[in-house]
Protein backbone atom coordinates (compact mmCIF):
# COMPACT_ATOMS: atom_id res chain seq x y z
CA UNK A 1 0.00 0.00 0.00
CA UNK A 2 1.47 3.10 -1.07
CA UNK A 3 1.51 5.92 1.58
CA UNK A 4 1.98 10.12 1.15
CA UNK A 5 1.82 12.36 3.76
CA UNK A 6 2.39 15.35 4.51
CA UNK A 7 2.30 18.64 6.99
CA UNK A 8 -0.12 21.27 6.12
CA UNK A 9 -3.11 23.65 6.96
CA UNK A 10 -5.62 25.21 5.35
CA UNK A 11 -8.63 22.99 6.58
CA UNK A 12 -11.64 23.95 4.83
CA UNK A 13 -9.23 23.31 1.07
CA UNK A 14 -8.26 20.52 2.47
CA UNK A 15 -11.97 19.42 3.52
CA UNK A 16 -13.21 20.49 0.17
CA UNK A 17 -10.80 18.20 -1.94
CA UNK A 18 -11.64 15.65 0.29
CA UNK A 19 -15.45 15.94 -0.21
CA UNK A 20 -15.15 16.48 -4.52
CA UNK A 21 -17.66 15.01 -6.24
CA UNK A 22 -15.45 14.21 -8.77
CA UNK A 23 -15.06 10.77 -7.36
CA UNK A 24 -17.87 8.15 -7.68
CA UNK A 25 -18.21 7.34 -4.40
CA UNK A 26 -17.50 9.38 -1.00
CA UNK A 27 -17.77 8.51 2.25
CA UNK A 28 -16.87 10.23 5.59
CA UNK A 29 -16.03 6.81 7.39
CA UNK A 30 -15.27 8.47 10.69
CA UNK A 31 -14.70 11.67 12.61
CA UNK A 32 -13.00 10.83 16.10
CA UNK A 33 -12.08 13.40 18.53
CA UNK A 34 -13.77 16.24 17.32
CA UNK A 35 -17.12 17.85 18.64
CA UNK A 36 -18.79 18.21 14.92
CA UNK A 37 -20.44 15.82 12.95
CA UNK A 38 -19.24 16.60 9.63
CA UNK A 39 -15.90 16.98 7.69
CA UNK A 40 -15.99 20.72 7.23
CA UNK A 41 -16.70 21.93 10.37
CA UNK A 42 -14.41 19.40 12.04
CA UNK A 43 -11.06 20.64 10.57
CA UNK A 44 -12.65 24.57 11.50
CA UNK A 45 -12.58 22.95 14.71
CA UNK A 46 -8.35 21.42 14.53
CA UNK A 47 -7.62 25.08 13.38
CA UNK A 48 -9.56 26.64 16.16
CA UNK A 49 -7.04 24.69 18.17
CA UNK A 50 -4.35 25.10 17.00
CA UNK A 51 -4.77 29.10 17.03
CA UNK A 52 -2.95 28.22 21.06
CA UNK A 53 0.18 27.55 19.02
CA UNK A 54 2.29 28.66 16.42
CA UNK A 55 2.13 25.89 14.45
CA UNK A 56 0.75 27.01 10.73
CA UNK A 57 0.63 23.56 9.43
CA UNK A 58 -1.08 21.92 12.11
CA UNK A 59 -2.38 19.40 10.42
CA UNK A 60 -1.48 15.75 9.37
CA UNK A 61 -3.26 14.25 6.17
CA UNK A 62 -2.32 11.16 4.79
CA UNK A 63 -3.70 9.12 1.66
CA UNK A 64 -3.54 5.40 1.36
CA UNK A 65 -3.51 3.71 -2.09
CA UNK A 66 -3.40 -0.51 -2.21
CA UNK A 67 -2.05 -2.03 -5.57
CA UNK A 68 -4.28 -2.10 -8.31
CA UNK A 69 -7.09 -4.82 -8.34
CA UNK A 70 -6.96 -5.38 -4.68
CA UNK A 71 -9.46 -5.37 -2.26
CA UNK A 72 -8.96 -4.20 0.80
CA UNK A 73 -11.08 -4.40 3.69
CA UNK A 74 -12.55 -1.14 5.83
CA UNK A 75 -11.15 -3.24 8.82
CA UNK A 76 -7.23 -3.64 6.73
CA UNK A 77 -7.61 -0.03 6.20
CA UNK A 78 -8.65 0.77 9.48
CA UNK A 79 -5.43 -1.31 10.80
CA UNK A 80 -2.98 0.25 8.25
CA UNK A 81 -4.01 3.84 9.40
CA UNK A 82 -4.03 2.81 13.37
CA UNK A 83 -0.44 1.38 12.22
CA UNK A 84 0.58 4.74 10.73
CA UNK A 85 -1.11 6.72 13.93
CA UNK A 86 1.28 4.67 16.44
CA UNK A 87 4.35 4.49 14.20
CA UNK A 88 4.39 8.77 13.89
CA UNK A 89 3.21 8.99 17.54
CA UNK A 90 -0.22 10.43 16.90
CA UNK A 91 -2.15 8.01 18.92
CA UNK A 92 -5.32 9.77 20.35
CA UNK A 93 -5.28 12.34 18.57
CA UNK A 94 -8.74 13.88 16.63
CA UNK A 95 -8.62 12.03 12.89
CA UNK A 96 -10.78 12.18 10.23
CA UNK A 97 -11.14 9.03 7.36
CA UNK A 98 -12.74 9.41 4.23
CA UNK A 99 -13.24 6.54 1.52
CA UNK A 100 -12.57 7.66 -2.04
CA UNK A 101 -13.64 5.31 -5.03
CA UNK A 102 -12.79 6.57 -8.69
CA UNK A 103 -11.83 4.44 -11.80
CA UNK A 104 -12.71 1.14 -10.16
CA UNK A 105 -9.93 1.81 -7.04
CA UNK A 106 -11.27 2.14 -3.36
CA UNK A 107 -8.53 4.38 -1.44
CA UNK A 108 -8.22 6.36 2.20
CA UNK A 109 -7.36 9.32 3.27
CA UNK A 110 -6.95 10.22 6.80
CA UNK A 111 -6.09 13.69 8.71
CA UNK A 112 -5.30 13.99 11.93
CA UNK A 113 -4.63 17.40 13.99
CA UNK A 114 -1.15 17.47 15.26
CA UNK A 115 -2.37 20.21 18.04
CA UNK A 116 -1.65 18.35 21.15
CA UNK A 117 -4.51 20.23 23.37
CA UNK A 118 -3.50 19.30 26.94
CA UNK A 119 0.39 20.84 25.89
CA UNK A 120 -1.23 23.51 23.72
CA UNK A 121 1.84 22.41 21.43
CA UNK A 122 2.00 20.94 17.77
CA UNK A 123 3.13 17.56 17.76
CA UNK A 124 6.88 17.25 15.84
CA UNK A 125 6.91 14.55 13.38
CA UNK A 126 10.22 13.70 12.79
CA UNK A 127 11.81 11.86 9.56
CA UNK A 128 7.73 10.94 8.35
CA UNK A 129 8.37 10.26 5.41
CA UNK A 130 10.74 7.25 6.08
CA UNK A 131 8.54 6.15 8.36
CA UNK A 132 6.12 5.76 5.83
CA UNK A 133 7.64 4.40 3.90
CA UNK A 134 8.87 1.53 6.49
CA UNK A 135 4.97 1.22 7.02
CA UNK A 136 4.06 0.96 3.38
CA UNK A 137 7.24 -2.17 3.13
CA UNK A 138 5.25 -3.99 6.05
CA UNK A 139 2.25 -3.57 4.63
CA UNK A 140 2.99 -4.73 1.19
CA UNK A 141 4.67 -8.21 3.16
CA UNK A 142 1.84 -8.75 5.52
CA UNK A 143 -0.23 -8.93 3.11
CA UNK A 144 1.39 -10.56 0.30
CA UNK A 145 1.59 -7.40 -2.35
CA UNK A 146 3.86 -7.78 -4.99
CA UNK A 147 6.46 -5.04 -4.01
CA UNK A 148 7.49 -2.13 -5.85
CA UNK A 149 10.89 -2.21 -7.00
CA UNK A 150 11.74 1.56 -5.87
CA UNK A 151 11.12 -0.20 -2.22
CA UNK A 152 13.06 -3.29 -2.78
CA UNK A 153 16.47 -1.06 -3.85
CA UNK A 154 16.52 3.03 -3.74
CA UNK A 155 18.91 2.02 -6.89
CA UNK A 156 15.83 0.79 -8.81
CA UNK A 157 13.13 3.54 -8.47
CA UNK A 158 12.46 4.41 -11.94
CA UNK A 159 14.02 7.73 -13.55
CA UNK A 160 12.34 10.95 -14.24
CA UNK A 161 15.17 12.74 -15.73
CA UNK A 162 13.30 12.86 -19.39
CA UNK A 163 12.07 15.14 -21.71
CA UNK A 164 9.36 15.57 -23.73
CA UNK A 165 11.38 16.60 -26.79
CA UNK A 166 13.83 13.36 -26.80
CA UNK A 167 12.50 11.53 -30.05
CA UNK A 168 13.40 8.34 -30.81
CA UNK A 169 13.49 7.37 -34.55
CA UNK A 170 12.26 4.20 -35.43
CA UNK A 171 14.26 1.96 -37.20
CA UNK A 172 13.00 0.40 -40.16
CA UNK A 173 14.26 -3.08 -40.91
CA UNK A 174 13.11 -6.06 -42.14
CA UNK A 175 12.82 -5.19 -45.68
CA UNK A 176 12.75 -7.58 -47.93
CA UNK A 177 15.42 -7.15 -51.29
CA UNK A 178 14.09 -9.73 -53.39
CA UNK A 179 10.57 -7.96 -52.81
CA UNK A 180 12.02 -4.71 -54.25
CA UNK A 181 14.00 -6.06 -56.44
CA UNK A 182 10.76 -7.99 -58.03
CA UNK A 183 8.76 -4.46 -57.66
CA UNK A 184 11.76 -2.49 -59.66
CA UNK A 185 11.56 -4.85 -62.39
CA UNK A 186 8.42 -5.27 -62.92
CA UNK A 187 7.95 -1.77 -63.08
CA UNK A 188 10.57 -1.53 -65.53
CA UNK A 189 9.12 -4.57 -67.98
CA UNK A 190 5.87 -2.89 -68.66
CA UNK A 191 6.96 0.24 -69.45
CA UNK A 192 7.95 1.44 -72.98
CA UNK A 193 8.75 5.44 -71.80
CA UNK A 194 9.63 7.32 -69.07
CA UNK A 195 6.07 8.89 -68.44
CA UNK A 196 5.47 4.92 -68.14
CA UNK A 197 8.27 4.50 -65.65
CA UNK A 198 7.28 7.15 -63.60
CA UNK A 199 3.74 5.91 -63.21
CA UNK A 200 4.00 2.63 -62.58
CA UNK A 201 6.67 3.13 -60.16
CA UNK A 202 4.42 5.90 -58.33
CA UNK A 203 1.98 2.78 -57.91
CA UNK A 204 4.37 0.45 -55.75
CA UNK A 205 5.10 3.81 -53.77
CA UNK A 206 8.16 5.31 -55.41
CA UNK A 207 9.18 7.90 -57.03
CA UNK A 208 11.81 8.46 -59.68
CA UNK A 209 14.71 10.64 -59.74
CA UNK A 210 17.61 11.67 -61.01
CA UNK A 211 21.38 10.64 -59.21
CA UNK A 212 24.48 11.57 -59.39
CA UNK A 213 26.51 10.87 -62.25
CA UNK A 214 23.73 10.96 -64.79
CA UNK A 215 22.77 8.23 -62.54
CA UNK A 216 18.18 7.41 -62.05
CA UNK A 217 17.51 6.06 -58.42
CA UNK A 218 13.77 4.76 -56.99
CA UNK A 219 13.02 6.35 -53.44
CA UNK A 220 10.50 4.47 -51.28
CA UNK A 221 8.31 6.44 -48.83
CA UNK A 222 10.94 6.50 -47.07
CA UNK A 223 12.83 8.46 -48.90
CA UNK A 224 15.75 5.65 -49.08
CA UNK A 225 16.91 5.74 -52.53
CA UNK A 226 17.36 2.50 -54.72
CA UNK A 227 19.75 2.83 -58.07
CA UNK A 228 18.36 1.75 -61.42
CA UNK A 229 21.22 -0.38 -62.52
CA UNK A 230 22.07 -3.51 -63.39
CA UNK A 231 21.97 -4.31 -59.38
CA UNK A 232 18.39 -3.77 -59.02
CA UNK A 233 17.08 -3.98 -63.02
CA UNK A 234 19.58 -6.75 -64.26
CA UNK A 235 20.16 -4.53 -67.30
CA UNK A 236 23.00 -2.48 -68.35
CA UNK A 237 23.17 1.04 -67.26
CA UNK A 238 23.23 2.59 -71.04
CA UNK A 239 19.81 0.61 -71.75
CA UNK A 240 18.57 2.62 -68.56
CA UNK A 241 19.66 5.66 -70.48
CA UNK A 242 17.85 4.67 -73.55
CA UNK A 243 14.50 4.59 -72.13
CA UNK A 244 14.92 7.55 -70.03
CA UNK A 245 16.52 10.18 -72.24
CA UNK A 246 14.21 13.32 -70.68
CA UNK A 247 16.72 13.41 -67.96
CA UNK A 248 16.17 17.37 -67.24
CA UNK A 249 12.23 16.99 -66.29
CA UNK A 250 12.95 14.22 -63.15
CA UNK A 251 13.64 16.20 -59.98
CA UNK A 252 16.26 15.65 -57.72
CA UNK A 253 16.95 12.92 -54.63
CA UNK A 254 16.54 16.10 -52.42
CA UNK A 255 13.87 17.30 -54.25
CA UNK A 256 11.85 14.32 -54.69
CA UNK A 257 12.96 13.49 -50.88
CA UNK A 258 11.27 16.67 -49.83
CA UNK A 259 7.99 16.24 -52.54
CA UNK A 260 7.37 12.53 -50.58
CA UNK A 261 7.74 14.56 -47.60
CA UNK A 262 5.64 16.57 -47.47
CA UNK A 263 3.06 14.17 -48.87
CA UNK A 264 3.69 11.81 -46.12
CA UNK A 265 3.17 14.07 -43.74
CA UNK A 266 0.20 15.40 -44.65
CA UNK A 267 -1.42 11.83 -45.16
CA UNK A 268 0.16 10.76 -41.77
CA UNK A 269 -1.50 13.91 -39.83
CA UNK A 270 -5.02 13.19 -41.73
CA UNK A 271 -4.41 9.40 -40.12
CA UNK A 272 -3.32 10.95 -36.66
CA UNK A 273 -6.40 12.80 -36.77
CA UNK A 274 -8.70 9.43 -37.92
CA UNK A 275 -7.22 7.30 -35.12
CA UNK A 276 -8.15 9.79 -32.47
CA UNK A 277 -11.56 10.46 -33.53
CA UNK A 278 -12.17 6.61 -33.48
CA UNK A 279 -10.42 6.50 -29.97
CA UNK A 280 -12.41 9.14 -28.47
CA UNK A 281 -16.05 8.17 -29.47
CA UNK A 282 -15.14 4.59 -28.02
CA UNK A 283 -13.42 6.16 -24.86
CA UNK A 284 -17.00 8.39 -24.28
CA UNK A 285 -19.06 4.96 -25.13
CA UNK A 286 -17.47 3.41 -22.24
CA UNK A 287 -17.54 6.33 -20.25
CA UNK A 288 -21.05 6.72 -20.41
CA UNK A 289 -22.18 3.22 -19.87
CA UNK A 290 -19.49 3.79 -16.63
CA UNK A 291 -21.49 6.44 -15.94
CA UNK A 292 -24.65 4.26 -15.05
CA UNK A 293 -22.98 1.66 -13.71
CA UNK A 294 -22.17 4.25 -10.98
CA UNK A 295 -25.59 5.35 -10.58
CA UNK A 296 -26.33 1.63 -9.79
CA UNK A 297 -24.24 1.27 -7.85
CA UNK A 298 -25.22 4.27 -5.95
CA UNK A 299 -28.61 3.03 -5.50
CA UNK A 300 -27.33 -0.52 -4.52
CA UNK A 301 -25.23 1.30 -1.96
CA UNK A 302 -28.41 3.31 -0.91
CA UNK A 303 -30.60 0.11 -0.70
CA UNK A 304 -28.75 -1.60 1.38
CA UNK A 305 -28.19 1.14 3.76
CA UNK A 306 -31.60 1.08 4.63
CA UNK A 307 -32.33 -2.42 5.03
CA UNK A 308 -29.48 -2.69 7.44
CA UNK A 309 -30.58 0.15 9.22
CA UNK A 310 -34.08 -1.38 9.58
CA UNK A 311 -32.81 -4.83 10.62
CA UNK A 312 -30.37 -2.99 13.32
CA UNK A 313 -33.75 -1.22 14.35
CA UNK A 314 -35.55 -4.52 14.58
CA UNK A 315 -32.71 -6.18 16.44
CA UNK A 316 -31.88 -3.77 18.96
CA UNK A 317 -35.57 -4.02 19.73
CA UNK A 318 -35.44 -7.63 19.99
CA UNK A 319 -32.64 -7.27 22.51
CA UNK A 320 -34.14 -4.38 24.52
CA UNK A 321 -37.27 -6.96 25.14
CA UNK A 322 -35.51 -9.08 26.80
CA UNK A 323 -35.10 -7.21 30.02
CA UNK A 324 -37.93 -7.63 32.38
CA UNK A 325 -39.11 -4.40 33.98
CA UNK A 326 -40.72 -3.70 37.40
CA UNK A 327 -40.51 -6.08 40.08
CA UNK A 328 -39.02 -8.89 37.62
CA UNK A 329 -36.26 -6.56 36.13
CA UNK A 330 -34.96 -5.60 40.00
CA UNK A 331 -34.55 -9.85 40.89
CA UNK A 332 -33.14 -10.31 37.45
CA UNK A 333 -30.27 -7.94 38.71
CA UNK A 334 -29.96 -9.23 42.21
CA UNK A 335 -30.15 -12.98 40.24
CA UNK A 336 -27.16 -11.82 37.70
CA UNK A 337 -30.01 -12.59 34.71
CA UNK A 338 -29.54 -9.15 33.92
CA UNK A 339 -25.62 -9.37 33.24
CA UNK A 340 -25.68 -12.20 31.56
CA UNK A 341 -28.12 -10.64 29.50
CA UNK A 342 -26.52 -7.47 28.51
CA UNK A 343 -23.35 -9.47 28.09
CA UNK A 344 -25.05 -11.55 25.49
CA UNK A 345 -26.73 -8.48 23.70
CA UNK A 346 -23.26 -6.57 23.60
CA UNK A 347 -21.71 -9.27 21.85
CA UNK A 348 -25.03 -9.83 19.25
CA UNK A 349 -24.30 -5.80 18.73
CA UNK A 350 -20.83 -6.55 18.02
CA UNK A 351 -21.76 -9.45 15.58
CA UNK A 352 -24.23 -7.74 14.14
CA UNK A 353 -21.77 -4.60 13.38
CA UNK A 354 -18.97 -6.52 12.26
CA UNK A 355 -21.52 -8.62 9.87
CA UNK A 356 -22.86 -5.19 8.01
CA UNK A 357 -19.34 -3.94 7.50
CA UNK A 358 -19.03 -7.33 5.86
CA UNK A 359 -21.94 -6.91 3.76
CA UNK A 360 -21.12 -3.35 2.78
CA UNK A 361 -17.56 -4.32 2.03
CA UNK A 362 -18.61 -7.29 -0.21
CA UNK A 363 -20.74 -5.03 -2.10
CA UNK A 364 -18.02 -2.35 -2.29
CA UNK A 365 -15.70 -4.83 -3.45
CA UNK A 366 -18.43 -6.56 -6.38
CA UNK A 367 -18.84 -2.89 -7.64
CA UNK A 368 -15.04 -2.19 -7.80
CA UNK A 369 -14.59 -5.45 -9.64
CA UNK A 370 -17.42 -4.79 -12.06
CA UNK A 371 -16.01 -1.26 -12.58
CA UNK A 372 -12.35 -2.16 -13.02
CA UNK A 373 -13.34 -3.94 -16.56
CA UNK A 374 -14.39 -1.01 -18.01
CA UNK A 375 -11.21 1.19 -16.87
CA UNK A 376 -9.62 -1.97 -18.03
CA UNK A 377 -10.99 -0.97 -21.46
CA UNK A 378 -10.28 2.38 -21.13
CA UNK A 379 -6.75 1.68 -20.47
CA UNK A 380 -5.94 -0.95 -23.29
CA UNK A 381 -7.53 1.99 -25.69
CA UNK A 382 -5.47 4.67 -24.50
CA UNK A 383 -2.07 2.62 -24.49
CA UNK A 384 -3.16 1.63 -28.21
CA UNK A 385 -4.04 5.34 -28.85
CA UNK A 386 -0.52 6.11 -27.23
CA UNK A 387 0.90 3.71 -28.51
CA UNK A 388 0.22 4.49 -32.72
CA UNK A 389 0.44 7.99 -32.04
CA UNK A 390 4.09 7.84 -30.77
CA UNK A 391 4.57 6.07 -33.61
CA UNK A 392 3.10 8.45 -36.65
CA UNK A 393 4.63 10.87 -34.66
CA UNK A 394 7.83 9.96 -35.12
CA UNK A 395 7.27 9.03 -38.81
CA UNK A 396 6.23 12.59 -39.26
CA UNK A 397 9.23 13.69 -37.23
CA UNK A 398 11.29 12.14 -40.31
CA UNK A 399 9.12 13.82 -42.73
CA UNK A 400 9.44 17.07 -41.05
CA UNK A 401 13.65 16.33 -40.96
CA UNK A 402 13.69 15.52 -44.43
CA UNK A 403 11.83 18.56 -45.46
CA UNK A 404 14.10 21.19 -43.00
CA UNK A 405 17.37 19.70 -44.69
CA UNK A 406 16.32 20.31 -48.12
CA UNK A 407 15.31 23.98 -47.13
CA UNK A 408 18.46 24.76 -45.47
CA UNK A 409 20.63 23.34 -48.69
CA UNK A 410 18.74 25.61 -50.85
CA UNK A 411 19.22 28.86 -48.54
CA UNK A 412 22.66 27.81 -47.95
CA UNK A 413 23.99 28.57 -51.43
CA UNK A 414 22.45 31.92 -51.98
CA UNK A 415 24.12 32.96 -49.12
CA UNK A 416 27.80 31.20 -49.85
CA UNK A 417 27.83 32.85 -53.34
CA UNK A 418 26.84 36.49 -51.33
CA UNK A 419 29.66 36.02 -48.66
CA UNK A 420 32.15 34.93 -52.08
CA UNK A 421 31.03 38.44 -53.59
CA UNK A 422 31.80 40.69 -50.52
CA UNK A 423 35.32 39.02 -50.41
CA UNK A 424 35.56 39.64 -54.04
CA UNK A 425 36.22 36.19 -55.16
CA UNK A 426 33.18 36.48 -57.48
CA UNK A 427 34.06 35.13 -61.74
Amino acid sequence: MILHGNQRGGAKDLALHLLKDENEHVEVHELRGFVSDDLVSALHEAYAVSRGTKAKKFLFSLSLNPPPGENVSTAEFEAAIDQVEEKLGLTAQPRAIVFHEKKGRRHAHAVWSRTNSAEMKAIKLPYYKLNLQDVSRELYIKHDWAMPRGFVSSQERDSKNFTLQQWHQAKRTGKDPRKIKAALQDCWAISDTQAALQSALKERGYALAKGDQRGFVALDHHCEPFSLSKKWLGIPAKDVRKKLTDIEKLPSVDEASEQIAKEMAGHIQALQAQQTSAIQGRVSEIEQKHLKLVEQHRADRQSLAEKQQQRWHAETQLRQARFNKGFRGVLDRVIGRHTKLRKQNECETLLAYQRDRQEKDSLIFSQLDQRRVLETRIERLNTFNESHTQTLSEDMQQYHEVQLQERQRVDFKPKLRGRHRGLGLER
